[in-house]
């Protein structure tokens, strides 16, 4: 809403032009799932393409449908987030969105009763690359932009559904740019029970009484940028993610939260 939208480059992207750039530096992204390590972050890319009404962005492909003064409307797809989680190469893990996006011990029915067997694991079955398509609208006033989306599986592969309900403001001062975003997404009993379910073959005794349900996961993101010239940033991010109890009560997790951390210089082509 202000007078000139785009105070730095950094804040739109020209249309019809690839906006291709990446970020180096160090950060680490929390593994909530026992036995694997944290996935280390050394590197963030950037490809995204905007034309008249189809857009590109950083793995996910859109198309708008009508953009108003105060609010837009989009058909988009994107990928499940919740399988980062096993796989170190998984695209989330990779591209991170553009939006900057305490721990407590688990009261649940996996630590209800002392008689109840340790949660030990066979090697875990593969949880498979689905992409989520569906319908996201932003809203936009002087107090931040509001995203609400809903998303459901385009390949079979869980038949679960996500939505999302967004809130970002963004502030410029000076050479810093900054945005804070408060997060809820919302997985549907599907969603958790593929990723966060025991299979038999992983622990039979867990597979019988660990069962899923939907939830809401609780997040804030934060990001900054220092602006050293018109091609490289200063590039600060955090991301801290309250996992649903739904999720949080599963056998395969002994965290209850995820958080994100990087710092790095970003270099934009």
């Amino acid at each position: 809403m202000a007078k000139e939208p785009c105070v730095t480059k950094d804040e739109c992207i020209e249309m019809r032009n690839w906006d291709l750039g990446v970020a180096i530096g160090w950060g680490q992204k929390t593994n909530p799932l026992r036995d694997f390590d944290d996935i280390p972050v050394f590197f963030i890319p950037t490809v995204a393409y905007y034309g008249e009404h189809w857009f590109f962005d950083n793995g996910n492909l859109g198309y708008s449908l009508t953009e108003q003064k105060y609010f837009s409307l989009n058909l988009v797809t994107s990928y499940s987030l919740d399988r980062a989680y096993f796989y170190r190469w998984d695209p989330s893990n990779i591209f991170l969105k553009r939006s900057s996006q305490e721990e407590a011990r688990l009261l649940s029915a996996n630590t209800a009763l002392s008689s109840e067997p340790d949660p030990v694991f066979n090697s875990l079955e593969s949880r498979n690359f689905t992409m989520l398509g569906g319908v996201e609208a932003f809203i936009y006033s002087p107090l931040g932009v509001v995203r609400l989306a809903y998303t459901h599986d385009m390949f079979n592969v869980h038949q679960g559904s996500e939505a999302q309900i967004k809130w970002t403001y963004g502030w410029h001062l000076t050479r810093w740019v900054m945005d804070m975003s408060l997060v809820f997404d919302w997985k549907s009993t599907n969603v958790v029970g593929y990723y966060y379910g025991v299979r038999p073959s992983e622990n039979d005794y867990w597979s019988k009484h660990y069962h899923a349900d939907a939830g809401w996961n609780k997040g804030i993101e934060m990001t900054a940028r220092y602006i050293l010239t018109d091609n490289w940033d200063l590039l600060f991010a955090f991301r801290y993610t309250q996992l649903a109890d739904e999720i949080a009560a599963s056998p395969l997790l002994d965290q209850d939260y995820s958080s994100t951390y990087f710092i790095g210089a970003a270099y934009r082509f």
